[in-house]
């Protein structure tokens, strides 16, 4: 039976813990082939019960070395130095050999430690960039649901955490144990890591007062071709000029601009409408539906059809 801690650390999350102890904390052995399913203990400073899992066993933080796997939770406090107990037994667990997996912001706690240091990851995408600069020596990948190398996991925001936990139980219990515990808690029963995370729709401009009635204008046009020259003249500036206007407020070239709003265009209709693929690719300028499959595909990481599935409005 493959034992699992859950390191509550001072800052963790409710969503993300509850998330885990659904996962592993729960006994669907008859789920499972091998008729097994996973010893979950609760780790704390303490080594008393949390509040929040009183029922479950607990130890202290020493436990985290001694278990087959370690999920760490989010954290909602990003600047706050982790409790260095838990910190030095994430290292000495991992020199053992034991696997850890982070849930959300739980990749901070995984980089307070330095096991991310020359190793992938991923995190919410809203704080990746955060990651990536108080820890540069960890490969941040903002666009995953989640990371597997192995001995070390990462999951992207939220319901990622979800996705990232059957995926431990598809590696240890198998395709059935996973495919049966997502059914039960009604959620698709595979996402691979390499999907993208769904971002929201690009930015505003940050000087409204700038660009933006020439942006609305080829929002209103996005059914239409649309070239760099078209954008600068209808707001009376050259090429060069409008590149360099749309690197300050987006850190986008203008023709990137124009895909990320004719991708954010799909997604809206997919989501609001039952038009099929081929009207939306000429709604939002892509012309036929293959080329939307396609750039579709690349920018969100699942097929049009997969999006809709997962994100239509009742």
């Amino acid at each position: 039976m493959p034992r699992v801690a859950l390191a509550m650390h001072g800052s963790a999350m409710l969503y993300e813990v509850a998330i885990a102890s659904e996962v592993f904390g729960v006994d669907r052995s008859d789920l499972s082939p091998s008729g097994e399913w996973y010893d979950l203990v609760v780790c704390t400073a303490d080594g008393v019960a949390h509040p929040w899992l009183p029922n479950l066993p607990t130890a202290s933080y020493a436990e985290i070395t001694r278990v087959d796997s370690v999920v760490v939770p989010s954290t909602d406090r990003l600047d706050a130095e982790p409790d260095p107990e838990l910190l030095e037994a994430l290292r000495v667990a991992q020199g053992r050999g034991v696997r850890v997996a982070s849930l959300c912001t739980g990749a901070f706690v995984l980089a307070a430690a330095g096991l991310l240091d020359g190793r992938v990851a991923t995190t919410h995408w809203m704080h990746a960039d955060e990651l990536a600069r108080r820890y540069p020596r960890v490969d941040v990948r903002a666009d995953l649901l989640y990371v597997d190398e192995g001995d070390l996991l990462t999951s992207a925001g939220k319901t990622a955490a979800l996705d990232l936990c059957l995926h431990l139980v598809r590696r240890d219990l198998g395709a059935t144990a996973a495919n049966g515990i997502a059914r039960r808690l009604v959620v698709p029963t595979h996402r691979s890591g390499g999907q993208a995370q769904f971002i929201t729709p690009p930015a505003e401009p940050r000087n409204p007062d700038g660009l933006a009635p020439t942006l609305e204008w080829a929002r209103a046009r996005l059914d239409k071709p649309l070239a760099v020259g078209d954008l600068a003249g209808h707001a009376s500036l050259s090429n060069r000029q409008l590149a360099r206007r749309m690197h300050a407020e987006f850190q986008a070239r203008p023709l990137d601009w124009l895909h990320q709003q004719r991708i954010a265009r799909a997604q809206e209709l997919l989501e609001r409408t039952d038009a099929s693929v081929e009207q939306i690719a000429a709604s939002c300028g892509m012309g036929t539906a293959a080329t939307l499959r396609r750039h579709f595909h690349r920018s969100v990481g699942v097929s049009p059809t997969a999006y809709r599935a997962t994100f239509r409005l009742a």
